[in-house]
């Protein structure tokens, strides 16, 4: 008998997965909306699925007071669980954001916490029925984790990954796992099992980011209370930027890893460049209950690449609650790629609003910013690939679009070759310990940069990631956050009339040349910022996200005075 081939598992699999979606929770075919409308992010709210209390329960509440009305019997867990898993699915019908429905386990994990809760009279934990989605490449007992590849399908997990369970025993809810890019390893979330996860704001035409594309939607249709991916170069933070939620990348040996599948061999990326695992949260205070879950679970003790410690003890900013206190600075361009107009009014705009609010903001330089993408993209090719394109051949599998051109079958770098890299990494993370210092040698907290040199771009056209990728390469702590959404005003401005600065540049220009690339699709698309802090200083990045936060919403609030 001959192996199946792509085609017949991809049919098994979306036919599997579309079974597992209770129609009744879906859009009648007559009010579904038209394949050619664009934004679709607030359909949840008006399509008539969902009853006015299941809107408050998926709308109104963080995390933290989610599981906090559900101690305070306002709701049960399994009524919670309900409201998401419907979300969920009208969510995924419009963009195509889950890749596992685990709507039947999700019911039978709430009832026994509502059994438990009702005969204790306690809670499990600190996300005790809270429904939490995870990236494809996750380990759920009993599920696929075939991370976009077909030869990995149909072979469910034996046990968890870490970072699940630690979930699970703070009284989460696991309600789905979501879309990815073939194998991980693209920018947009696409494969040939389950197609392409949309952007809500702009289905037709914009890329909702990857690899942890799936998440990003969700979270931002409010279909999870708060999601877990991964960031190897940029995949929570650019879906964050993507589709308007924060993406948290904390340093390497922060949050369990393990437990996932890449299509890549068992620790091919201890010699390459090291992904970190981290959440997609709509609030900067549901990043705090994140990692409180996780230093509460004493996670060191169970895998040995986590590094010790206390949440609330880690080195903070100092901050009195304003931000009075810190320090903050601005890097406008990595040399590289230079932003465009619209990237830099938005950081403009968020400097204004930080120095409104009594914060000093600093310009900083970093000379060898512009090295770090080609080291990095280096490391990330270290393989050979031989293991992956091995799992594409078994089935026949075509690499997705965007790899095409970028992925190919190659020797492995030489041990000679790998040392070099790590000779040029070792220089550059001395290089960039001098930007934590000002010109007057004062600390400088946190730093706020683009997220990428444009605007959300269209599908399949993400280009450079070294305003991301540097952060992977050095170990910093970063994370993206929303700021407003790109109106008329953000499509005035022209790009420099020199020579670009690189190949990368040169394309960069093409997303706003209006030969190539009209500009009025970004409208109504998210724009945000990223803010970055030295390696290991999660606390530290925590505390300045709440104070640019506090800004932005305090910009928004006394705007409509």
């Amino acid at each position: 008998m001959s192996p199946p081939t792509w085609q017949s598992i991809r049919d098994r699999k979306q036919a599997d997965r579309a079974c597992r979606i209770p129609r009744e929770w879906l859009i009648p075919l007559e009010r579904l909306p038209h394949e050619s409308v664009r934004n679709v992010i607030d359909v949840p709210r008006t399509c008539g699925v969902l009853t006015r209390r299941e809107l408050h329960i998926t709308d109104d509440l963080d995390a933290r007071n989610l599981a906090k009305a559900i101690r305070g019997r306002e709701f049960t867990a399994t009524e919670v669980t309900v409201a998401f898993c419907k979300r969920a699915a009208i969510i995924h019908q419009l963009t195509n954001s889950i890749s596992e429905p685990l709507f039947s386990s999700a019911l039978s994990r709430a009832r026994e916490l509502d059994d438990y809760f009702s005969t204790t009279g306690k809670t499990l934990g600190v996300l005790h029925g809270c429904p939490i989605s995870v990236k494809d490449s996750f380990h759920v007992r009993g599920v696929d984790s075939c991370a976009g590849i077909a030869a990995l399908a149909f072979n469910p997990a034996l046990s968890n990954a870490l970072l699940v369970d630690v979930l699970l025993e703070a009284g989460a809810v696991i309600h789905c796992k979501t879309n990815v890019p073939q194998g991980l390893g693209a920018l947009d979330s696409v494969s040939n099992v389950f197609g392409r996860t949309l952007n809500p704001w702009n289905r037709l035409d914009l890329t909702a980011g990857g690899s942890s594309g799936g998440e990003g939607v969700l979270v931002a249709m409010r279909g999870s209370v708060m999601g877990c991916g991964t960031d190897v170069g940029g995949s929570l933070r650019i879906p964050g930027m993507c589709t308007g939620v924060i993406g948290f990348k904390p340093s390497l040996g922060r949050v369990p890893y393990g437990g996932q599948e890449s299509g890549d061999e068992k620790a091919a990326s201890r010699v390459q460049l090291q992904a970190s695992a981290g959440p997609i949260c709509n609030s900067v205070d549901d990043v705090g209950v994140f990692m409180e879950v996780i230093e509460r679970a004493r996670v060191w003790e169970r895998d040995p690449d986590i590094v010790p410690g206390k949440w609330a003890a880690d080195e903070d900013t100092g901050n009195d609650g304003g931000g009075k206190n810190l320090l903050m600075g601005v890097l406008r361009r990595d040399g590289l790629i230079d932003p465009l107009p619209p990237v830099n009014k938005v950081l403009d705009d968020v400097v204004s609003m930080l120095r409104r609010k009594g914060v000093e903001v600093v310009e900083v330089e970093a000379p060898k910013w512009k090295d770090c993408q080609a080291v990095a993209n280096r490391f990330l090719g270290a393989g050979s690939g031989a293991h992956f394109f091995h799992l594409l051949e078994k089935t026949g599998e075509p690499l997705i679009p965007w790899l095409r051109g970028r992925t190919k079958k190659k020797d492995a770098i030489s041990l000679d070759g790998l040392r070099e890299l790590y000779v040029k990494k070792t220089y550059l993370e001395h290089a960039f310990l001098d930007i934590w210092r000002d010109q007057e040698g004062r600390r400088v907290d946190a730093m706020i940069c683009p997220v990428a040199p444009h605007p959300v771009p269209p599908i399949d056209r993400w280009n450079g990631v070294s305003y991301t990728e540097t952060w992977n390469l050095l170990d910093y702590p970063a994370a993206n956050l929303p700021v407003r959404l790109f109106n008329e005003d953000d499509i005035e401005g022209e790009v420099s009339k020199g020579e670009p600065l690189s190949s990368w540049d040169r394309v960069n220009r093409d997303l706003w040349n209006e030969k190539k690339t009209n500009r009025s699709i970004y409208l109504g698309t998210p724009l945000g910022v990223q803010v970055v802090v030295p390696k290991l200083q999660e606390r530290r990045l925590y505390q300045a996200m709440e104070v640019v936060e506090q800004a932005i919403k305090w910009e928004q609030l006394t705007s409509k005075l």
